[in-house]
């Protein structure tokens, strides 16, 4: 990570401004602030996955991640080795009063889960960009109260108390390329198989197997579009066995089967 090139588009910003903005970015993009900044960072990440280096050590930003960094951190951050990409929102503003709720920690993270939560941080972002645009009156303070929502969400999903053998199943399920058995997660969180599905069920709001297949499609719908997999390559690279049952699942949750899908991202690729 640290042959990035430096790049850093904003540095002449006045640190008592808001700027934002969406970034699409390729394989080689990064950026080194060896000083910092004098304001704070709020990234949201859409797609792909990037990284944030400070003295405290290396954050992978993974999709639907919230991360905030704070003022004169030493930071680099960019693409993470092996993505084909990184899109993420992004805003940088002066410090608010919310930060008080946030832990003391130069910087923070947070996945933003599945359903109204990330509604919410897409529609800040989406008021913060809108009214830079528009600048009618009181479009700072708009701003300002969008970005002290984005802050809040991130407190909230802080405080969440998490049982943390359900966290290590998290963990376990989002690195596996193999299939599924229960018994093994429950073995290493140390519960039964009974009680593992219980918890899970409760602190996730899906199932482990359902949980699991949506990651799953998610990361091979990433492989048609970023890294150029067919249909059958992408079910492979991510643990299915059978491509009927992955085709099943793929056109329930994308609406579309696989290779509809890739067919569409090539023809927009070549727009």
């Amino acid at each position: 990570m640290d042959a990035k090139l430096p790049v850093d588009l904003y540095e002449a910003a006045d640190y008592r401004d808001i700027i934002s903005g969406h970034i699409s970015a390729d394989s080689s993009y990064g950026v080194i602030r060896p000083q910092g900044r004098g304001d704070l960072l709020l990234a949201y990440t859409l797609q792909g996955r990037g990284y944030f280096k400070t003295p405290a050590g290396t954050r992978v930003a993974e999709a639907h991640e919230l991360i905030l960094l704070r003022e004169d951190v030493p930071h680099q951050y960019g693409t993470m080795d092996g993505e084909q990409g990184w899109s993420f929102l992004w805003v940088h503003f002066p410090k608010l009063p919310e930060i008080s709720y946030l832990p003391q920690e130069e910087l923070l993270s947070a996945s933003i889960p599945e359903g109204y939560g990330r509604e919410r941080v897409l529609a800040a972002f989406h008021h913060i960009f809108y009214h830079a645009g528009e600048r009618s009156d009181y479009w700072h303070a708009l701003r300002e109260n969008s970005i002290r929502e984005l802050l809040l969400l991130l407190a909230r999903q802080l405080s969440s108390k998490r049982d943390p053998r359900i966290t290590l199943v998290l963990g376990m399920l989002s690195q596996s390329k193999q299939e599924i058995r229960v018994e093994h997660l429950a073995k290493a969180a140390g519960l039964s198989v009974s009680r593992l599905a219980h918890l899970f069920k409760e602190q996730v709001g899906e199932g482990i197997v359902e949980h699991a297949n949506r990651l799953r499609i998610q990361q091979a719908a990433r492989f048609m579009e970023h890294m150029d997999r067919t249909a059958t390559e992408a079910a492979q690279d991510v643990g299915f066995n059978s491509y009927n049952h992955f085709a099943a699942l793929f056109r329930k949750q994308m609406g579309v089967s696989p290779r509809t899908y890739k067919q569409m991202k090539s023809a927009q690729q070549q727009r």
